[in-house]
């Protein structure tokens, strides 16, 4: 079953706290939930981390499920047993909600959350180190799908599996309880044409981030050097359906489509939610993805 969602950080960004501070909370869920209508939503620092009875009360006020929840690994300095015992709180939650997926990103060196490091600036593995590291991923991807939840790895701007050339030799260092949560944005943005990435992946991809990118501003990211949190503050990424975007979604939900995806298609579009009111974009970003999804066979007309 296809199921539509969103993020918090569209109003209140994680990596940065003082973008939409100011936003209450009861709003993000009356106007994710009631208002535009998402199945569900992803985690984000302002619900309940540490009382997963909490957090699923909380959304089910408004109409929603809890997805997911982003989790920064550092296989790259810890052992898979250090991790394991590192994510049991998460897990934890991730079970109590019913979720699918644990969304995963390597974190130990990453520059993406600090503004004063150029994204260009990223971490690197060698051969060799991708090798081993997919090694230790793969097994912290088995032990998590022993307790019933998919390992789904999110390539990401400014961390160590960024560009297509990335993703394809993790995907290959890895094996078959590592699958991948594309990201349409964070692919473009790395590099990548995310419908041939997409096409090459589409087996081992278990979420799907339907985020958009401004090409102007990505561009000037790299060109003027800018930090990742720059960029998002300047409008490299937005919704499905603005007409500043860059991506068409449609190539995209067709190939979910030919091969029977099933899982969450969730809008995680940071902006700056006080030039770029949430309200009105994730609107927009839900009512097109439901069209394309329709026209697609993705989901019945």
């Amino acid at each position: 079953m296809i199921q539509f969602g969103t993020n918090p950080i569209a109003w209140a960004n994680d990596d940065d706290q003082t973008i939409g501070a100011d936003i209450p909370t009861a709003r993000i869920l009356t106007e994710a939930g009631q208002l535009i209508g998402f199945d569900g939503i992803e985690n984000g620092h302002r619900w309940p981390q540490d009382d997963p009875e909490a957090l699923r009360a909380l959304l089910a006020q408004h109409g929603m499920q809890f997805i997911s929840g982003w989790y920064s690994t550092e296989l790259l300095t810890r052992s898979v047993a250090e991790e394991i015992t590192a994510v049991q709180g998460h897990l934890a939650k991730l079970k109590h909600n019913g979720c699918k997926v644990c969304i995963v990103c390597e974190c130990s060196n990453t520059v993406h959350g600090n503004p004063e490091v150029a994204v260009n600036d990223r971490p690197r593995l060698t051969a060799a180190e991708m090798v081993s590291f997919g090694a230790k991923m793969e097994t912290f991807a088995a032990y998590l799908a022993s307790e019933g939840i998919i390992l789904a790895y999110h390539h990401h701007m400014g961390t160590v599996v960024e560009s297509p050339a990335d993703i394809d030799a993790f995907m290959a260092a890895t094996g078959p309880a590592t699958y991948l949560l594309f990201d349409a944005g964070h692919c473009a943005f790395g590099g990548g044409d995310p419908v041939s990435v997409l096409r090459k992946h589409i087996a081992r991809v278990a979420h799907f981030h339907a985020k958009n990118i401004r090409a102007d501003v990505t561009a000037r990211v790299r060109t003027e050097g800018m930090s990742f949190l720059a960029g998002v503050l300047a409008g490299a990424f937005t919704v499905p359906g603005d007409q500043d975007g860059a991506i068409d979604f449609g190539p995209l939900l067709t190939i979910l489509a030919e091969n029977d995806y099933d899982g969450w298609i969730v809008i995680e579009a940071e902006q700056d939610p006080h030039l770029r009111n949430p309200l009105l974009y994730q609107t927009l970003g839900l009512h097109t993805l439901k069209r394309i999804a329709r026209e697609t066979g993705l989901i019945p007309a």
